[in-house]
């Protein structure tokens, strides 16, 4: 579907085309698509009655069960168009395809502890589908005009006590998750105490992100040609060209028209990102829809609120790019803007690594420190957590130059020289 005079981030077509690859991703198979562009969507169908007679038509010539929304459908919408399309035919949006494809990938139990929360705040408003079963044995219109006196009361008993069951699970799971954050906010301070740098992993799904940490850190994670291929975070301590070892984290893949619901399920899960030193923002350069993508990464990137981290943006696939576009991307990284790689060649990983150790730096501290010698706790917290550029050795002490993490700038403060 497409509104006048808006400008989508992905043209109809290409937009369409994503979510045929979500359905795939599913193991649902596309036999057919349709477009409507109108002013505004139809509040009780979505679309208006030319196109649902057409698709009618569609659906028994094509044989197919299940029509997909690329928007996300309003309760009443999705319930009114499975009354007209009939009870064979399953009606879902993007919103629930992705969910489903995020049930289908999370192995951990925090994975799919964040899933079944998005899928039941996405279910609650669209329960009372649910029951019009209650209704039709009735035998229509029996004992009034609502359906039947003797009917009514116990469907909205059971919907009630359904409610309440989904709204207790709900809540149970969010302590869980709760549970799983203070657990990652206790890793997160450990990991700060030894001061390992990360790196967060982010980019559009299936732009490499997997296959690029495989590479970099010899590892066997799960990579495929397909969206969303892998959901729960993966860490991987990663030696660079210096000799300092870093964290590598691999997130949950962006898409555009993300999910509140998921957002919102996975803050968790995200908030890995925001702890990170440095992101490396992995983008497929040889897709069509390429700058498309890293506005929609970077969209979601400000709605976590995360705009001020040092940020490497790797070019990946140019193996499968033409010499001409592999020339302009040449010329890109000339200016410093991006960094051109192939996580299955290898191409570009050594420039990658020298970059991201240079974001690195660049997020240091700078400092000028007389140390005396009863304090080799704090010259070797410099060389070790940050970078020494100059050392002078005196009588009663040490003269350091040198760049530190601004977290540990206090504990030098006392022996600042001015």
């Amino acid at each position: 579907m497409e509104l006048k005079g808006e400008r989508p981030l992905f043209p109809v077509n290409d937009s369409l085309e994503e979510l045929g690859r979500l359905a795939d991703t599913a193991g649902i198979e596309v036999v057919g698509q349709t477009i409507q562009r109108f002013d505004r969507p139809n509040p009780s169908t979505y679309i208006g009655a030319g196109k649902l007679e057409e698709i009618q038509l569609l659906l028994g010539e094509l044989d197919a069960g299940v029509v997909i929304f690329d928007d996300e459908l309003l309760p009443r919408q999705q319930r009114e168009l499975e009354k007209l399309f009939g009870e064979e035919t399953k009606v879902i949006d993007r919103t629930a395809l992705i969910l489903d494809i995020f049930a289908l990938h999370a192995h951990t139990r925090e994975g799919k502890l964040q899933v079944e929360l998005a899928q039941l705040e996405y279910r609650v408003p669209r329960l009372t589908r649910m029951w019009t079963h209650l209704a039709r044995q009735a035998g229509g219109r029996a004992g009034g005009e609502s359906g039947g006196v003797g009917l009514r009361g116990p469907g909205e008993t059971q919907l009630e006590t359904d409610r309440r069951e989904i709204g207790r699970r709900i809540a149970r799971i969010k302590r869980d998750l709760e549970t799983v954050r203070a657990h990652r906010e206790r890793h997160r301070a450990k990991r700060q105490q030894t001061e390992l740098k990360v790196v967060a992993i982010v980019g559009y799904t299936n732009a490499g992100k997997s296959t690029l940490l495989n590479r970099i850190s010899e590892a066997d994670v799960l990579s495929a040609d397909m969206l969303f291929a892998t959901l729960d975070p993966t860490t991987r301590k990663v030696v660079m060209p210096g000799g300092r070892e870093v964290l590598f984290t691999d997130t949950v893949g962006f898409i555009q028209k993300l999910p509140t619901e998921i957002v919102a399920a996975f803050r968790a899960t995200l908030e890995e990102i925001t702890s990170a030193d440095v992101l490396l923002h992995v983008v497929d350069a040889s897709h069509i829809n390429m700058q498309a993508q890293i506005e929609s990464v970077g969209d979601t990137l400000a709605e976590l609120e995360i705009t001020e981290l040092p940020t490497v943006m790797a070019m990946n696939k140019i193996d499968l790019l033409s010499p001409h576009d592999q020339l302009a991307l040449d010329i890109e990284q000339m200016r410093g803007a991006v960094v051109p790689v192939s996580a299955v060649t290898g191409a570009g990983i050594e420039e990658l690594m020298v970059a991201v150790e240079a974001a690195m730096v660049g997020y240091l501290e700078p400092l000028h420190v007389f140390l005396p010698y009863k304090r080799g706790d704090l010259v070797s917290m410099l060389h070790e957590r940050g970078q020494v550029d100059s050392e002078l050795h005196q009588e009663d002490g040490v003269e350091l130059y040198g760049r530190l993490p601004p977290r540990l700038v206090p504990y030098y403060e006392p022996f600042m020289v001015a």
